[in-house]
């Protein structure tokens, strides 16, 4: 910590002077701690028939944050395990490859959904909320889903049918999120626009992973 203090006192100083306060002081991960998510409720939610006639995409959130409980829910519905003896999902994996990882993009990072131990881990410190998409929207809301598949859990297939089965993947858990949204009166919307390449570079990953979609949620504005 002796080290990196000074180094990000002067780079707010920069930002200060340039009238930038706005772009993020990005940092190491280590800044921050694992999240243990409280396990979700045994029963929630509405019937399906009420969550399918209320589901919708909605592109105003208000800043509130989400709630332990609810965010820990969020992330179950997503892509929890539902079947501890196999560590199956929520949601379905082609070949049962489970190549789908989810980050969390918040005010105060980006961290990692582990579902076999329903955590949080931390990736990067620093509000990179901006680069989860190009809509106004992203930078203000209290989460973005990003959703990053790795290519090395499905060899012996072409990169366009690596990027065809994620794709599918990737839509399956973001109908999870969006039925719990649904269920808890939360906004959501699935989103394609953002620059996968350069928040590849900033979430620092792989050669072998790729971001396709993202899915912004929150309280409804208003």
């Amino acid at each position: 910590m002796t080290l990196r203090t000074p180094r990000r006192q002067t780079a707010l100083g920069l930002l200060a002077a340039a009238g930038a306060a706005l772009t993020p002081v990005l940092s190491s991960a280590q800044e921050l701690a694992p999240i243990v998510l409280p396990a979700p409720r045994e029963d929630f939610g509405r019937s399906l028939g009420q969550v399918l006639k209320a589901r919708q995409s909605r592109r105003e959130f208000a800043p509130r944050p989400l709630p332990p409980l609810v965010l820990s829910e969020l992330l179950w519905s997503a892509y929890g395990v539902n079947r501890r003896a196999t560590q199956d999902r929520t949601a379905p994996s082609w070949r049962h490859a489970r190549e789908t990882q989810i980050y969390g993009v918040t005010a105060e990072g980006a961290w990692q959904y582990d579902p076999l131990t329903h955590r949080l881990l931390p990736r990067l410190a620093g509000d990179i909320r901006a680069q989860a998409g190009t809509q106004d929207y992203v930078a203000g809301a209290p989460l973005n889903l990003v959703y990053v598949s790795d290519a090395t859990h499905m060899s012996g297939v072409s990169r366009e049918e690596q990027h065809r089965v994620a794709a599918a993947d990737i839509g399956c858990i973001g109908q999870n999120v969006y039925l719990y949204c649904a269920s808890e009166g939360l906004a959501c919307v699935f989103r394609a626009s953002l620059d996968t390449d350069r928040l590849a570079g900033t979430l620092r990953l792989a050669e072998t992973q790729f971001i396709s979609f993202a899915q912004t949620v929150g309280y409804p504005k208003g």
